[in-house]
């Protein structure tokens, strides 16, 4: 599989970005605007003219993360975020009906969990989750080496679970900025280096309530590996301290420990993560 070329594909509400990964490596790039509020096939073809740009002969697959809920098994898309036209998309078969070859379609979240178990902080490991905090707070759950997504895609929706007057995704992603400080996690990252205490008290208690989301993955999943990505990961000095405070709470303080908490550093983690859709594919064929 080292010599294989796999297309990797990750669609944002704003563009695609496509590259052809071959052992790991990307070998070809490009990136398109998506028109999400048009019309379903128009933004396809934008997707199909992102990946023209990068295919080539002998292409051993495709895998495409999407920030969506899909329908793992027949690659069907519902309600993706930022495009209201792709409400039932049966992706999976117009890639391979175009192109030729097996793909393979999954969560954004998803991607990002075997990016970083393939080719990020994750390898080595054998169980882990990967936790995105932007916007909203997503995660993908790798058991035993392999990605598990569960039968509906729903696996790992940590953001999802009540918590609170609200869910654990308003306290611990973007909302939680904009409901304290009226701005995003990025205006209050900035401010907190220049200096700004406010700012920084602000992130310490963020961090606490993300140690909640924490202490949820640990009872549910008892992971080695905890990766966090997405843009609010970025402020991880500012909110650990808080994070840490947290999970004193945590009945198992050994496992603790043992666990292993970092950051994404791969900038290509999610486009190489959707090529490795296509590798967890394969492996579960084997």
């Amino acid at each position: 599989m080292a010599g294989d070329v796999i297309v990797g594909v990750d669609l944002g509400g704003t563009n695609v970005r496509a590259a052809a990964v071959r052992g790991g490596k990307i070998v070809a790039r490009a990136v398109r605007r998506v028109s999400g509020k048009a019309a379903e096939e128009v933004v396809l073809g934008e997707i199909f003219e992102t990946i023209d740009e990068v295919i080539g002969s002998g292409v051993a697959g495709i895998g495409i993360g999407v920030p969506s809920v899909v329908d793992v098994k027949r690659g069907i898309v519902y309600a993706v975020e930022n495009i209201p036209a792709w409400r039932e998309v049966p992706l999976k078969d117009k890639l391979e009906s175009r192109y030729g070859c097996p793909a393979y379609v999954n969560n954004d979240a998803n991607a990002f969990a075997l990016g970083e178990l393939h080719f990020g902080k994750g390898r080595g490991y054998r169980n882990m989750v990967a936790v995105t905090i932007g916007t909203g707070l997503g995660s993908g759950i790798i058991i035993d080496g392999r990605l598990y997504s569960g039968p509906n895609c729903g696996a790992g929706e940590i953001g999802s679970i009540p918590y609170r007057d609200a869910t654990i995704e308003r306290y611990a992603a973007g909302p939680f900025f904009k409901d304290r400080a009226g701005v995003g996690g990025d205006v209050v990252f900035e401010r907190a280096e220049r200096g700004d205490a406010e700012a920084v008290r602000l992130f310490h208690a963020f961090g606490y309530e993300l140690g909640h989301a924490i202490l949820t993955i640990l009872y549910a999943y008892d992971p080695e590996l905890i990766v966090l990505g997405g843009s609010i990961a970025r402020a991880f000095s500012f909110f650990e301290g808080g994070m840490r405070e947290r999970l004193k709470s945590f009945a198992y303080q050994h496992a603790l420990k043992k666990l292993v908490i970092a950051c994404s550093e791969n900038e290509d983690v999610a486009i190489l993560g959707a090529a490795a859709l296509y590798i967890d594919a394969s492996n579960r064929n084997r």
